[in-house]
């Protein structure tokens, strides 16, 4: 298959893992080119994920490589398959394509947690809180791009009402209740919109009061994406330069346990959606 230009974020994870699995089992790249009667160099394009592998020669690597879970394998394989055309690519080239990876892995989760510290949570957003969120980007950003943002995180949000719904769960910071985008009325609508969305069998949303004290971390906003198998969970920070993905044991481990953090010092569901309701009727 011809190489790629600019392999999305879920064909670079694919490549990932295959090398994770070669260097489990001590094997080389020579090793599994000399399997697939190709070049090395075409190894190395699949590992960072420019070049493109059939499912059946997933298979056929996983198993000279000594990976005996089948649901994992059957998940890269998958992976491997013919690029699906996602509802995101309309968007393609006309936003920065590491929005475009936000929507696919979320997409493809089976649950999702974020935390966030100074804005409401993307998944839960109203149009015009968005819009005001966009407005305070530097260097301003025009005003299609802004609308064209916009579009794309309503469509995101049907994750949260589709027929088989992820599971979504959002710490949100009482910084991020109280920080003002926009005039009153457009916090108060998003406040609002909290607690309806609040009421999903599928979405809670707890509070972490300001009460809870010290943060650990950095306090930039997280989203846990849970895989269809554990090795592909993925962890997407927002940066000042774009989205970043994150998938080494380790750096799960540090993110799911900033989550868990969060989970023990926030309001219960309850009375989280008590403290949205009383916060939404004083603005």
């Amino acid at each position: 298959m011809p190489p790629r230009s600019a392999p999305s974020e879920q064909q670079k994870r694919l490549g990932a893992e295959l090398r994770r699995i070669r260097k489990a089992a001590g094997r080389t790249t020579e090793f599994a080119a000399h399997l697939l009667g190709v070049d090395r160099t075409k190894i190395a394009n699949v590992e960072t994920g420019v070049r493109a592998i059939t499912p059946e020669r997933v298979r056929f690597l996983a198993t000279h490589y000594g990976c005996r879970d089948e649901r994992y394998v059957e998940a890269l394989a998958a992976m491997a398959g013919p690029p699906a055309q996602g509802w995101w690519e309309m968007y393609r080239a006309r936003v920065p394509a590491g929005l475009l990876d936000i929507a696919e892995m979320e997409w493809h989760a089976v649950s999702v947690r974020c935390g966030t510290f100074l804005h409401m949570p993307g998944l839960l957003q109203t149009d015009s809180y968005m819009r005001a969120v966009n407005a305070a980007f530097l260097p301003p950003l025009p005003d299609q791009e802004i609308e064209l943002r916009i579009a794309l995180r309503l469509q995101r949000q049907q994750i949260l009402h589709r027929a088989e719904p992820i599971a979504y769960t959002a710490f949100v910071h009482e910084a991020a209740l109280r920080i003002e985008y926009g005039p009153a009325k457009v916090m108060r609508t998003q406040l609002r919109h909290l607690c309806e969305m609040s009421e999903l069998p599928n979405v809670d949303v707890r509070v972490v009061p300001f009460s809870s004290g010290a943060l650990p971390g950095a306090g930039q906003a997280m989203v846990y994406a849970e895989g269809v198998v554990a090795e592909l969970d993925t962890v997407q920070l927002d940066t000042a330069h774009g989205p970043d993905f994150l998938h080494l044991p380790t750096q799960l481990d540090l993110y799911g346990s900033q989550l868990n953090w969060m989970e023990k010092v926030s309001y219960s569901t309850s009375e989280s959606k008590d403290f949205l309701l009383s916060l939404s009727t004083t603005r």
